[in-house]
């Protein structure tokens, strides 16, 4: 693993500093709309339900990654505004920070994408069963979604697949440049099971729903694709729901009602 890259060609500092912004905003919306998530679940016992499980920890993979966007962002702003005279301006925190970003960056990923298609999957069984889902199968689905994660993840750990730096050289992630065959055979595996069979589920799953609604004359189409961002998956199940709603709206009365007693 080399210490430091060059950047790719006509990709200057400025460039840099242009991702390390994006990165930078992208991170902080990300952290602070799932971080409403979060909070909301934590704050309000009404909502504490297995169904809102499945959301809260989609909400955890994805501060996960906005987490892991921002050491990227700060090691890009590292690099281009307080390190700009010094020889080693690339990823500051050596070859073991390295693996360690990579790391924790793909297995939230991949928390992420399975806990998309834990909810799809938790939106069938209680619109198709009509049976609210229970909590004896929320916990081990959500068990089952961060350990198989963290199982994949660590694979390249143990020289199954391969992390090193990007090409900009201010973050960590999977060595997509190389062809060798453990890295092709590890690739193909881990799309087929941590990228197709969740698609597979959720689009199955919504598929089911959107049939069994039609029939019943309630049509409600939900989004098809298995999203990966943080900021679009917290607008999308949490902040389009009851969920932050409910608890944002019950903290502030909560905080009026003590206002009021205080006066």
């Amino acid at each position: 693993m080399a210490a430091t890259r060059a950047p790719p060609a006509g990709f200057g500092e400025l460039e840099v500093l242009a991702v390390g912004t994006v990165l930078l905003m992208e991170a902080l919306s990300g952290i602070s709309l799932n971080g409403l998530t979060i909070f909301s679940f934590c704050k309000t016992p009404d909502l504490r339900t297995p169904s809102n499980l499945l959301v809260l920890s989609l909400a955890l993979a994805d501060t996960g990654i906005s987490l892991n966007a921002l050491v990227a962002a700060v090691s890009s702003l590292l690099r281009r505004v307080i390190l700009p005279i010094v020889s080693h301006r690339s990823w500051p925190h050596g070859s073991e920070g390295c693996r360690v970003h990579g790391f924790q960056g793909f297995a939230t990923a991949l928390a992420s994408i399975c806990g998309s298609a834990a909810i799809a999957w938790g939106r069938y069984h209680h619109y198709c069963t009509r049976r609210q889902l229970a909590w004896d199968t929320a916990i081990p689905l959500v068990l089952f979604v961060w350990l198989s994660s963290a199982f994949w993840a660590s694979l390249p750990l143990m020289g199954w697949g391969h992390y090193d730096y990007e090409p900009v050289g201010t973050c960590c992630t999977l060595d997509y440049s190389r062809g060798d065959r453990n890295f092709i055979s590890f690739l193909f595996t881990m799309v087929f099971f941590n990228f197709l069979v969740p698609l597979f589920i959720t689009q199955t799953s919504y598929r089911f729903m959107e049939q069994k609604l039609s029939r019943s004359g309630h049509l409600q189409v939900p989004a098809l694709i298995a999203k990966t961002m943080p900021t679009i998956n917290a607008i999308n199940y949490a902040l389009r729901s009851e969920m932050v709603c409910r608890g944002t709206w019950q903290c502030r009365s909560a905080q009026k009602s003590k206002q009021d007693r205080t006066q």
